[in-house]
Parts: structure tokens; C-alpha cells; sequence
């Protein structure tokens, strides 16, 4: 089967803030060994010259990847921001947040447009849904997410072209009985993609159980969201700064089924939420931009 993560930033020690291919060869390399195909690489946001300059390591990795060796084939990089509500920035870092801005983002991805697969945008902000049309006019994937919006904003940042909703219900404005917000809008809207970390700190098991009840089963993507620190021993409280902020996943996404799958979730629905889903969402993209294949065919 293949096995597709969308959203990670790094593992054993390494993640996206590198200037060095090597590292991000690792992590496609540590990705395989733990059984995923293919990754997309999340950029942290930051000045915009230090974004472009990972974004540059990445697809150094990406020329440089072997199709003879048996690493996690590089799709391509996810942008998480910098067009974020610093209200909701969980733990990236808030200082680094722009307004939605055309300029902006031309200036950020100008000639990567071809590795840019998705971008993270909090519908709400002011501009965003001219943004969002932009992007998505480009054939990038938008995902809304690190966002404060109602659920009638977030409807609009859908009918403007946003696709999906990134880590469903982290760092964004929880459901109340009188404003749905973001994640409601995820949970009950049956276009929308929504992205789910399933490690055991990020969803409470009924949350899990929700999700998989209330959404369309092809709708739902597991992704990592694994960090630098991701399969080191990350205790009994998950991965956290000083200030207990979670910072993101501590297992892949095929030991997150793995969890799922013995927390009685359909098994079905499971695998293709780390299969299947995540190749429809990305288009049934074959080969990453350089002629990498994504599904090797020795892939059982």
C-alpha cells in the first residue's frame, strides 16, 4: 500500500530549517525506513528570504533523490503560512505572520511554483479570499488553517478556492454551540479535505471517533505534522516548549493508523485516509516535478 504523508517538517533530529540537502535526504530516507512512499515537506513560516531559502534546500533534495534508493519520495513542499492569524499560531512563531498579500506571495514562490503544492491560509484575514483565488488560479492547493474564522468565513475561504483545512481543530477556533467556526465547517461541510494528526496528544479518541462518523471517509487525510523531535522519546505529554505548547506530531502516519486501527476505527476508512485520500487531494500526481517516482513498485 501506498502510504502518503502531506504534512511533516522533519523526524530524528532533523527538520525543514536547513540549508543543507543532505538533511532533507535524511528525513525522506528515515520516512522510508518507518514505511511511507511519499512526503510533502512543511516550511516553517519566517522572513520571507529564509522560507525561499528552504524552499531551495528542498528541491535541491528533490533533484538530488535516487530512484534506486528505497527513502520516502519528495513531492513537493507545503507552505505553513506566513499568511496566518497570529491568534492561532500554536507553535510556530507569530512575529513571522503576514497579511494576505499578492506581492507577498509572488515574491515568496516565484520560480518554485512547480514544488509548491499547498499553502496554509487563515481564511479571515483581511484580503485572504483575494489571496486564495490567486493561489488557487496557480494550481496550488489552499488549506485553511492557524485561523480564528466563523464558520461563514470559513465558507467563503472554500467557495473562494480553498481545498482542504490543515490539522483539524489544532490552532483554530474550537465548535460552540452558537458559532460552529472552522472546525465545524470541516466537519460538516462534504467537499472540504481536512488533515488529522492521530497521535495520542493532538485528538482526544472520541474527537478521533467523530471525525471518522461525521466526515466522508474520503475526505480525511492523517497526516504527522512530525517535528525535529519526532520518534525521540516524547514522554507521556508529547512534544512541548517550556510554555507546554504542543509542537507538533511524535509518530508517523503509519504508526497513527496503526493507533487507529486498535482504537476500533474502521480499518478501511483508515488506511485510505493515509493512502488513497491523500493521492486524490494531490491530484494522482505519479512523479514528483524531477522524475521521481512517488509509488515505487516495489511497494507492497
Amino acid at each position: 500500500m501506498q502510504i502518503i504523508d502531506i504534512h511533516t517538517h522533519g523526524l530524528n533530529g532533523l527538520d525543514t530549517r536547513s540549508k543543507a540537502a543532505s538533511d532533507i535526504l535524511t528525513i525522506a530516507d528515515n520516512h522510508g525506513k518507518q514505511g511511507v512512499t511519499g512526503i510533502i515537506l512543511s516550511i516553517y513560516p519566517g522572513p520571507l528570504r529564509i522560507m525561499r531559502q528552504h524552499i531551495h534546500t528542498v528541491r535541491t533534495a528533490m533533484k538530488e533523490q535516487s530512484s534506486q534508493d528505497h527513502s520516502a519520495s519528495i513531492i513537493g513542499v507545503h507552505l505553513e503560512g506566513p499568511f496566518l492569524n497570529p491568534l492561532r499560531c500554536g507553535a510556530l512563531n507569530a512575529e513571522s505572520f503576514l497579511l494576505p498579500d499578492t506581492k507577498s506571495l509572488d515574491q515568496l514562490i516565484d520560480g518554485f511554483e512547480n514544488i509548491i503544492k499547498i499553502i496554509t491560509v487563515a481564511p479571515e484575514l483581511p484580503g485572504a479570499e483575494h489571496l486564495i483565488r490567486h493561489i488557487s488560479d496557480k494550481g496550488i492547493i489552499v488549506s485553511m488553517g492557524h485561523s480564528d474564522a466563523t464558520y461563514a468565513e470559513a465558507q467563503r475561504g472554500y467557495h473562494s478556492g480553498a481545498k482542504g483545512i490543515t490539522h483539524l481543530f489544532n490552532a483554530m477556533r474550537g465548535i460552540h454551540h452558537r458559532e460552529p467556526g472552522l472546525a465545524g465547517f470541516g466537519l460538516m461541510h462534504p467537499e472540504i479535505y481536512v488533515e488529522v494528526i492521530a497521535d495520542p496528544f493532538h485528538l482526544n479518541p472520541q474527537i478521533l471517533e467523530m471525525i471518522f462518523r461525521i466526515k466522508p471517509p474520503e475526505k480525511i487525510i492523517i497526516i504527522s505534522d512530525s517535528v525535529r523531535d519526532a520518534l525521540t522519546d516524547s514522554g507521556d505529554r508529547g512534544i512541548r516548549d517550556d510554555a507546554s505548547t504542543l509542537q507538533g506530531g511524535c509518530m508517523t502516519i503509519k504508526d497513527s493508523a496503526e493507533r487507529l486501527y486498535k482504537l476500533g476505527l474502521n480499518k478501511e476508512a483508515v488506511s485510505k485516509a493515509i493512502s488513497t485520500n491523500p493521492l486524490t487531494y494531490l491530484g494522482h500526481l505519479p512523479f514528483n516535478n524531477y522524475g521521481r517516482e512517488i509509488l515505487p513498485s516495489t511497494t507492497e
